[in-house]
């Protein structure tokens, strides 16, 4: 980016070709296997993610391997990566680890997270997200929205198994939450996905709905929970497609440092 911008500076090149230059030095390109947006924390300020499923043992590596070495900075998550995957890919990087990067794997949301500490420190300072589940099995999908909150620059606060089967349990923590200055919250239910409606219909901030495959019957992988979020008559709702979590992250950090 330097030098295209020196080159522009000494007149060497035109403005319209120093954009194109630098859309292209946005995107950088492995062996046919993957473009990555090496740029997007830049631009949007979240790190790039990969998503893991899909993609066997080598394709990994070699996206891991050029993100580190050819960008040797900020953070990079890979996401939806299981166990045993992680334990197989932690033998293959070894040579990043004696470089000074860390690979954090966070189980239940099944995210590989690497970084180097010495480039990239983490800033909790755009606000404030509540997480809330309905039930112990919606806690995977939560944590995946954590992870991914926690890495945007959020500060994340949780309640989980807290549903309308037991809706005593739901109103201290939300009040906590209010109290807490949340600035929205992501509700992660299964079965019927009564809960989002119940908190959506309670704060005064935005609320976004993660509809999870808990479920069986006719609400079985999660589509009673996904109809009934849309369904919802409580204003003031966002749903993100089932076991989403993902998602659900990226859209409450866009709304909390938009707010800012």
């Amino acid at each position: 980016m330097r030098d295209i911008l020196q080159d522009l500076l000494e007149e060497k090149i035109s403005i319209e070709n120093a954009e194109k230059l630098l859309r292209v030095n946005d995107i950088l390109e492995l062996d046919q296997i993957a473009k990555l947006d090496i740029g997007r924390e830049n631009r949007t300020g979240f790190p790039e993610a990969i998503l893991a499923q899909g993609k066997d043992h080598d394709d990994l590596l070699i996206i891991i391997n050029g993100y580190c070495t050819k960008k040797n900075s900020n953070n990079l998550l890979i996401t939806r990566l299981d166990k045993n995957d992680y334990n197989r890919l932690k033998k293959d990087l070894k040579h990043l680890e004696e470089k000074g990067y860390n690979l954090d794997y966070n189980n239940k949301a099944k995210i590989l997270i690497i970084s180097n500490e010495s480039k990239n420190k983490l800033s909790t300072n755009y606000g404030k997200i509540g997480i809330i589940t309905g039930g112990t099995s919606d806690i995977p999908i939560a944590e995946e929205a954590k992870v991914i909150a926690e890495q945007g620059g959020a500060e994340v606060l949780t309640s989980y198994d807290v549903g309308v089967a037991g809706i005593n349990r739901l109103f201290p923590q939300l009040a906590k939450m209010v109290k807490e200055g949340v600035k929205t919250i992501i509700v992660c239910a299964g079965m019927e996905g009564a809960l989002t409606s119940v908190v959506a219909g309670l704060v005064d901030v935005p609320v976004i709905g993660v509809p999870t495959s808990v479920g069986y019957g006719i609400g079985g992988k999660g589509k009673a929970a996904l109809y009934g979020m849309l369904q919802s008559c409580a204003p003031g709702i966002a749903v993100v497609n089932i076991d989403n979590g993902f998602g659900a992250a990226v859209f409450a950090l866009t709304i909390i440092k938009n707010n800012k």
